[in-house]
């Protein structure tokens, strides 16, 4: 990436950016983005700020297969709608690596695998990250323990917390139907048949998760 490249970036970045109140930064600020896309592009932003934080939020792959299905099939969240030789739904969320040798699947097999490419490049990913740079966070925990879970992620990455969350948190501005813990079950079955598909991207999640659960643990105990 050519100096001039780099500094166009990282001037459109601070340019767009806003604090939650709406205004723009007037010095050095801390830019949060978690568009789903950029799962695929921990390389790319790491090249770019190298000193940029990580934070992983791990979800109960069943249910975020339920949520990729309601989705697609909503047609809110269409990506490339115009994929030369693609059927079906119109392609939704993040486009991953060899997205053809899904054409013409039905669409729990389709989101299956995209979840499991997404999961498999971002872990690898994620993994060659110093670990001093990186937190994990479950999406069961944060929804347990909204103050505590975002209050300690907050303060890790040296950014503060001065909110007060409530029992429940808000909804996105993206929510297609209201969150349940078992609102998946009602697409149990599709989900049941996919998930070989998923199966060993999920195991490797989960160890990442647990490995750096353990590594956190230790460098607390030794600080």
């Amino acid at each position: 990436m050519t100096p001039e490249r780099h500094k166009l970036i990282c001037s459109e970045f601070y340019r767009q950016a806003r604090d939650r109140g709406g205004a723009r930064p007037s010095g050095p600020v801390r830019i949060l983005e978690k568009t789903p896309k950029n799962a695929l592009r921990v390389p790319f932003f790491e090249t770019i700020w190298p000193d940029a934080l990580f934070v992983y939020l791990y979800r109960d792959v069943r249910e975020t297969l339920a949520s990729m299905m309601e989705a697609w099939a909503s047609g809110a969240f269409r990506t490339y709608p115009d994929l030369p030789g693609w059927t079906g739904y119109p392609w939704s969320l993040l486009l991953v690596p060899e997205w053809r040798r899904l054409i013409g699947r039905q669409l729990p097999e389709v989101v299956a695998h995209q979840w499991a490419t997404t999961t498999e490049i971002l872990i690898g990913d994620l993994k060659a990250i110093p670990k001093d740079r990186l937190r994990t966070v479950t999406y069961d925990a944060l929804r347990q323990s909204p103050q505590a879970v975002a209050e300690a992620l907050a303060i890790s990455l040296g950014v503060g917390w001065d909110r007060q969350l409530g029992p429940d948190l808000p909804f996105s501005k993206t929510t297609v139907s209201r969150p349940r813990p078992d609102k998946w079950r009602r697409l149990e079955g599709a989900i049941e048949a996919v998930y070989p598909i998923v199966s060993a991207a999920d195991s490797l999640a989960r160890q990442f998760l647990a490995e750096a659960n353990s590594d956190a643990e230790s460098a607390a105990r030794h600080s």
